[in-house]
């Protein structure tokens, strides 16, 4: 998914610097999105390289909720 947002607004700092965009919330939102699609893939990747065996949905939640008590 390729993402095009350019931003028409920059905030400066007093030595004309550029420190910081606006953006449409519409664009933020999609920004958010792709990140966390990044994210998710990144842990994809992660976990199928650390060559540990898989366990099923519902093992797994039993699991996190026996620890948590």
């Amino acid at each position: 998914m390729k993402l095009a947002v350019k931003p028409k607004k920059f905030v400066t700092n007093r030595q004309g610097k550029k420190v910081a965009v606006v953006l449409a919330i519409e664009d933020y939102k999609k920004l958010l999105a792709e990140i966390e699609e990044l994210d998710s893939i990144g842990a994809y990747d992660a976990a199928k390289a650390s060559g540990e065996k898989a366990i099923p949905f519902e093992q797994a939640t039993e699991e996190i909720e026996r620890s948590r008590k």
